[in-house]
Formats: structure tokens, C-alpha cells, sequence
């Protein structure tokens, strides 16, 4: 696969690092490919990862579309490509984290968004700029921001083109935490081993119920809990059995 994205074991995460650091990770077709590569590779197979981290390498996780290949006319495999990457990132089984330090602008922010949860280094750098440059979202950034944020938040985001700090962004809920940079690392590894003590099962189950049901009317969303659930994972047994072996 292209080394413009790397895919890392740690421990139960597999790590997708984003891998041009000299362009700040800036995003372009060659980019989408290989991450799509990943994630293809990863849903076909997920055994041995519980977690799946997004990040960048380098100074960022990157500072959003490349402006170079839009104004060159990029060449894309397929109509909508990029949203199609995005939409595959979140329809994994897996609870997938985004984790930003340093800059995360428009494209990236949309590409962040795809993450089930943001973890956020004091460092980084939140922003929404496709107003600056008389374009619109293409990428999902008008229902996810606002879905995470809220619609007033998102609007001021967008309208502004306002740049937000990692502490920001975890008071608007854009971030689910921040850490300090020193301490980054050993948050994301501390969250990814908190998730992956729970049951893959779940995780999957539950993904699919929040997102089959969001934007429902409580009752059609309760019904759809209580009769098109996914019930009891085939590890409950063991589980219960351990937790009971425990407490004897």
C-alpha cells in the first residue's frame, strides 16, 4: 500500500496516520486512495483491532484539502470519491477515534468528523474555512458539525471562519476530551484500552443503533431500540461468568 497513509498496531488500536508531513498532511486523491486501501483492508478483517485511531504524522493531523489540486482539477475514481472514503471511515464496525493535534482545517474537520469520538491536543487547531474561499461542504461537514455541536455552534463556525484551540473545542463538544500535548499520547492509548474492554459486540450493535436512529422521533427511535435491537453478544456468558468469578 502507499506510504501516504501508515497503518500501526498498538496494542488493540490500529493506528491510520496520515503521512505527509512536509505538505502538513494536506489532503488529495493519492491521500484518499490509500486511506480508503486501510479501511477496506481493515472491515474485510478486522480481527486483532478494537479501536481504530486516525491522526496525522508530523507538526498536525492535517491542514485540509489541498488547495494546489483543486485549483489544478483533481481526477477522481469515481464521482463524490472522498465522501464515499468518509462515509466508509464512519460505517466501520469498530469505534473509530480522531485524534488532533496541530491543524485540522475544513477538509480535514470534515474528515475528523468522521471519527465516533475526537481526543484533541491543547495544540490544535480547529476551523471551518470554506467561506474564505467561496466554497460549501462536500464532505459531510453540514450535518455532521452540526449534529455534534449544534446548529447555532456550527453556524458560527462556518459563517466565521473562526479558528478554535483544543480547549475550545472540547467546551463546544467538538473534542470529547483535551490533553495536553505532553500527556497526548498516553490519553489515546488510555482510551483506546478503556473501549477495547468492552465488547466488540456491543460496540458494533450499539454504532448501528444510534445511527439507524438518529434523527427519529422519540417514540419511532424507542420502538426501534426495543424491537429491532440486536440483543445479547455471544461473549455475555463469559463475561458475566468472569465478573461473577471475581466477586467469589
Amino acid at each position: 500500500m502507499s506510504d501516504l497513509v501508515l497503518r500501526e498496531q498498538r496494542g488493540a488500536a490500529a493506528h491510520l496516520i496520515l503521512n505527509r508531513p512536509d505538505k502538513l498532511n494536506s489532503l488529495n486523491v493519492p491521500v484518499f486512495e490509500a486511506l480508503d486501501a486501510h479501511v477496506k483492508a481493515i472491515a474485510a478483517d478486522p480481527s486483532g483491532v478494537a479501536v481504530v485511531v486516525l491522526r496525522g504524522a508530523g507538526r498536525c493531523f492535517s491542514a485540509g484539502h489541498d488547495l494546489g489540486d483543486i485549483a489544478a482539477g483533481e481526477k477522481l475514481p469515481e464521482p463524490n470519491y472522498q465522501s464515499k472514503v468518509i462515509e466508509r471511515i464512519t460505517n466501520l464496525p469498530l469505534p473509530v477515534i480522531t485524534a488532533v493535534h496541530g491543524h485540522c482545517y475544513t477538509g480535514a474537520l470534515e474528515l475528523a468528523l468522521s471519527g465516533d469520538l475526537i481526543l484533541a491536543a491543547e495544540s490544535a487547531k480547529f476551523a471551518d474555512t470554506h467561506a474564505k474561499w467561496a466554497l460549501t461542504p462536500v464532505w459531510g461537514l453540514s450535518q455532521r458539525l452540526p449534529r455534534r455541536v449544534g446548529s447555532a455552534k456550527a453556524r458560527e463556525m462556518m459563517f466565521t471562519c473562526r479558528t478554535y484551540s483544543g480547549r475550545e473545542a472540547e467546551a463546544m463538544g467538538l473534542a470529547n476530551t483535551c490533553f495536553a500535548d505532553d500527556a497526548f499520547e498516553a490519553g489515546i492509548d488510555a482510551w483506546v484500552a478503556e473501549i477495547a474492554a468492552n465488547s466488540s459486540f456491543s460496540h458494533a450493535a450499539n454504532k448501528r443503533l444510534l445511527d439507524h436512529t438518529d434523527g427519529l422521533p422519540l417514540p419511532a427511535g424507542l420502538a426501534h431500540e426495543v424491537y429491532r435491537g440486536e440483543g445479547v453478544g455471544p461473549d455475555m456468558r463469559d463475561r458475566i461468568a468472569a465478573f461473577a468469578a471475581r466477586k467469589g
